[in-house]
């Protein structure tokens, strides 16, 4: 397809789409005259994740090159090639070291993992983005008089375990190691407000069922 119909099947504007194509967020089509060049289908699929990236999940225009960097990288290995895409996106602060609450989240998290087992997540430990982010939370609990420990947030891990497991099965319905990517990106940008609105959402169900509605 030529320009113009990228611009009408994806709802993206010429002027837009030839800014993402020189900042490198989308791959150049195939060159057909000196003037004109064709797309095809993975060019619509990346421009839909783009604009997921920059418009609803308001990454910078830097980092979601970067984070589309390590999608094609085909250098990666598949957990290496999910993992660095989504460390790429932007995170919560970072734990401060020398806050004996952020030490007591340490431990609390690494006694968390050994628990349940999570033998992959524990040899990462801080060199994750996210396990940094759990420990800043913990932490942050247990300053506001909530302590939270390994027991508490167990149960709840083990349920994130099993939406992780659905999570990798509709990543695995994807033809291409690209394609699994892209998904695993979209859907931490798009999928996390539904996750949220859903256990708040259970939440609101449970008040009710206990409490009614006085």
């Amino acid at each position: 397809m030529r320009l113009a119909e990228l611009s009408e099947r994806s709802g993206v504007s010429t002027a837009t789409i030839k800014y993402y194509l020189r900042e490198g967020l989308l791959p150049p089509g195939r060159r057909v005259s000196a003037t004109t060049a064709e797309y095809g289908e993975e060019h619509l699929r990346r421009l839909r994740l783009v604009r997921a990236i920059v418009q609803v999940g308001k990454v910078p225009v830097a980092t979601a090159r970067e984070v589309l960097a390590h999608v094609d990288d085909d250098s990666l290995g598949r957990t290496i090639r999910l993992g660095a895409a989504l460390w790429a996106l932007p995170h919560g602060p970072e734990p401060d070291p020398s806050d004996p609450a952020a030490v007591d989240a340490v431990r609390e998290v690494e006694r968390l993992l050994g628990m349940l087992g999570w033998s992959g997540a524990r040899e990462l430990g801080a060199l994750s983005p996210v396990y940094r982010s759990l420990v800043v939370a913990v932490a942050t609990l247990r300053r506001l008089g909530y302590p939270w420990d390994a027991e508490l947030m167990a149960p709840y891990a083990r349920l994130m375990h099993e939406a992780a497991r659905r999570d990798l099965d509709f990543v695995e319905t994807h033809p291409t190691e690209v394609e699994k990517a892209e998904v695993v990106v979209a859907a931490t940008i798009l999928f996390q407000p539904v996750m949220e609105a859903l256990h708040r959402l259970a939440q609101e169900e449970e008040s009710h069922r206990r409490y009614g509605f006085e």
